[in-house]
């Protein structure tokens, strides 16, 4: 027997629950899915009991499975998204709100003469993939005694009584003033969000309450949002070292260390994650569509199943000829709109460059591809604010399993790309900040298990190839972005 987390990692397609030993290896995994539904134009939503549910079930599963003694419970969660609920019953009055729903836009535009003040106070861009949006959009639909949270402060008070939040959650809401690390009363007024209504914010390794959820009274401790969940786990601790997470959405994260600069290059500052009295932050940048891309690709016919990607990928590249390896079929993961550095939520998904010759495997090349791209413009963008390029790139999450798409992204990043030795650095993340908070380890490196990467891809082609492929994407990303005909700026 050997002391051990309950780590559940609550994310937009499904809650998984790892039983992590203080060595941290896993003794027991389990994953419950979570139903998504689009909703009108823009809407993307969850049950609210259907995340809890599934909290309860992946968590006791997990706890079943182990032969180990629980020492806490840690909570991963989505970010952004969010739901109104009664206070202090726990009854939820709405869906969850998801961070990929785009239908506060509304909001956004009617502030726009507010984004710099915005940025300026809270290190985000004014867009709808944020917190306070959606807030404010759901305001009016809720009864006035409803206090609307991110998914985190209901999932803990229903598991413990608190009424809290971490700080990196905070600083995802756009209501943080982020260099005091305290809610904001400017950018509450902004929203019409009562600061006195918003909970306690924690630090990332605070106890914030304790559970009986899964049997026996047990801490809950080690809370964080699953990107900077993620990024801890990956022992990302230096400034300049950076991850990347490909889920339902791909995540590009760098530390920051201590300072908290605004980006040059529109991408988000936000908390790392605080530990005692010492914030760490890092720069974000987000692709809203690349698990869900894939998703698209089996729902609309195109694949089969995600299984396929690789194989069609493999085609699709052996019928090119040794002279245009690459095929000239382009595409702009935007079917949720185009996030940093555009922040252009109205766009849309685009395909360029199509020919009678176009098949199906070179749309799914197409698509893996413009993943890729998508994160490499982060990347080159966000350079300008570390100071210095990304050296290599550490992957996570469920599309890493694509080695089409890693070796695609080592070739446009022109740098190796480290695989993550298991597909839960989430919630490894969340047990090593819990290993924290319990005193069993003193610093992050002491918490996070050494590591070394499953596989790593190297760059596969020349720094001029992947800047001719950058350059036509780039083309097509500005101009789905504009709104415009992509086909008529890049042929």
């Amino acid at each position: 027997m050997s002391a051990a987390v309950l780590a559940l990692d609550q994310g937009t397609s499904a809650t998984k629950a790892l039983v992590v030993l203080a060595d941290g290896s896993i003794a027991a995994e389990i994953e419950v899915p979570v139903a998504l539904r689009a909703v009108g134009t823009g809407g993307v939503e969850t049950e609210a009991e259907d995340l809890w549910t599934s909290v309860v079930s992946a968590g006791s599963a997990a706890v079943a499975q182990a032969d180990a003694e629980l020492s806490a419970v840690a909570l991963a969660n989505q970010g952004e998204t969010v739901l109104a609920w009664r206070y202090p019953t726990g009854e939820p009055l709405s869906p969850a709100i998801g961070w990929q729903d785009r239908r506060a836009a509304s909001i956004t535009d009617a502030l726009a003469s507010e984004r710099q003040a915005a940025r300026a106070l809270s290190g985000l861009e004014l867009d709808p993939y944020f917190s306070a949006p959606k807030m404010a959009w759901l305001r009016p639909q809720v009864p006035d005694d409803a206090v609307i949270t991110t998914t985190d402060t209901w999932l803990i008070h229903r598991l413990s009584g608190s009424y809290v939040t971490d700080a990196a959650t905070a600083s995802r809401t756009l209501l943080l003033d982020l260099d005091k690390g305290e809610w904001s009363e400017e950018l509450c007024a902004l929203f019409g969000v009562d600061m006195s209504a918003l909970p306690r914010i924690v630090g990332n390794t605070d106890l914030v309450g304790r559970t009986r959820a899964f049997g026996s009274e047990l801490p809950v401790v080690g809370t964080a949002v699953d990107q900077q969940a993620a990024l801890f786990a990956e022992a990302c601790f230096e400034p300049g070292q950076a991850k990347c997470t490909y889920g339902t959405g791909a995540f590009l994260l760098t530390n920051l260390g201590i300072s908290s600069p605004r980006s040059k290059a529109g991408l988000a500052t936000c908390v790392a994650w605080r530990i005692g009295d010492a914030t760490t932050y890092c720069l974000d940048g987000q692709v809203y569509t690349a698990g869900s891309a894939v998703s698209w690709l089996v729902s609309a016919g195109i694949l089969a199943s995600a299984a396929d990607v690789d194989g069609l990928v493999k085609g699709a590249r052996q019928a090119s000829s040794p002279r245009t390896p690459y095929r000239p079929e382009i595409f702009v993961p935007a079917l949720s709109g185009l996030a940093a550095p555009y922040w252009a939520p109205q766009a849309r998904g685009g395909w360029v460059g199509l020919g009678l010759d176009t098949d199906r495997a070179a749309l799914v090349q197409a698509v893996i591809e413009g993943i890729a791209a998508n994160v490499t413009h982060l990347a080159r963008v966000g350079m300008h604010d570390v100071g210095f390029p990304i050296a290599r790139l550490r992957a996570d999450g469920g599309l890493v399993r694509s080695a089409a798409l890693m070796q695609a992204q080592a070739d446009l990043l022109q740098v190796p790309v480290d695989v993550y030795s298991t597909p839960h650095a989430t919630a490894l993340g969340v047990a090593a900040l819990a290993r924290i908070g319990l005193g069993h380890a003193a610093t992050p490196r002491d918490a996070v298990s050494a590591w070394t990467p499953s596989v790593t891809y190297e760059p596969g082609c020349s720094a001029g190839e992947a800047e001719h492929r950058m350059a036509r994407w780039l083309q097509a990303a500005d101009a789905v972005a504009q709104g415009l005909g992509a086909a008529e700026t890049c042929g």
